[in-house]
């Protein structure tokens, strides 16, 4: 199945006023896509929109070839999986319950989670920093520990796009780095990252295509290179940037001016 999501002439609206107008996207296998904007201008409704949570005001979505529409849930979780921005848990699930439950799509009916579901949820939560937390209520975790149980449990999951709203919420700079290094991990393997970030910097360091959003309707994709650059981010933020260099002599995109 060829990781693969477009949408044509997708409009999202919230109380008659729209704020993504005609949005025309075609991301291919491999893709790292950061979606920026300041707050309230559709970001997070927009990645729902793509989702299938929501319906759009006009469009549609294709993933892997199928209109979302027309897809079941199961076959839609096996293309596309979601990692939300807020959590609500209502139940007091170990980490080890929760992190399985991003393989219940993969599973025929009755079939019980066995060895090789168990082992790929040791795997995902090892890759996210997390062993030694399997049997930790989810209740009792920080909020860090709390978004990469989300990841890892999106890992098991293991879609072919992969959709991310601010996954860099609650984590210090150490995993802040190391998830943005297995999401470009993910997308170099054919899969397809799109992502909300609030951080340029980190947007120009991993993703190749951008998509800024200005929350009256316009919005622009193209390549990181060019549209990641401090005119028009200052637009996108009303808020001065500029270059600044590492101490390798890299130029870099860091922070507001």
């Amino acid at each position: 199945m060829e990781a693969r999501l477009h949408c044509n002439g997708l409009t999202v609206s919230v109380a008659g006023q729209e704020l993504v107008k005609d949005l025309q996207l075609d991301i291919e296998p491999g893709s790292f896509v950061c979606v920026l904007g300041t707050n309230g201008v559709g970001k997070t409704l927009t990645l729902h929109t793509l989702a299938g949570l929501r319906p759009p005001a006009t469009g549609d979505v294709t993933v892997c070839g199928d209109s979302l529409s027309t897809l079941a849930r199961k076959d839609a979780a096996v293309r596309l999986g979601l990692l939300l921005q807020i959590y609500e848990d209502a139940f007091p699930l170990s980490v080890m319950d929760m992190v399985l439950m991003g393989r219940y799509p993969r599973l025929s009916l009755w079939r019980w989670p066995d060895d090789r579901d168990l082992d790929a949820a040791r795997k995902a939560l090892q890759k996210f920093d997390l062993a030694g937390l399997e049997d930790r209520v989810i209740t009792t975790l920080s909020g860090g520990e709390r978004e990469r149980v989300a990841l890892a449990t999106l890992q098991v999951q293991d879609p072919a796009i992969w959709l991310l709203d601010e996954p860099m919420n609650h984590l210090d700079p150490h995993h802040q780095l190391s998830v943005l290094d297995i999401l470009k991990e993910t997308a170099c393997n054919g899969r397809v990252i799109l992502t909300t970030l609030h951080n340029p910097a980190m947007a120009v360091r991993y993703a190749d295509h951008a998509l800024l959003l200005y929350g009256d309707g316009e919005w622009e994709y193209g390549t990181a290179a060019e549209l990641l650059e401090p005119a028009r981010l200052e637009r996108l933020y009303q808020t001065p940037f500029d270059y600044y260099r590492n101490t390798q002599g890299e130029r870099t995109l860091l922070m507001p001016a």
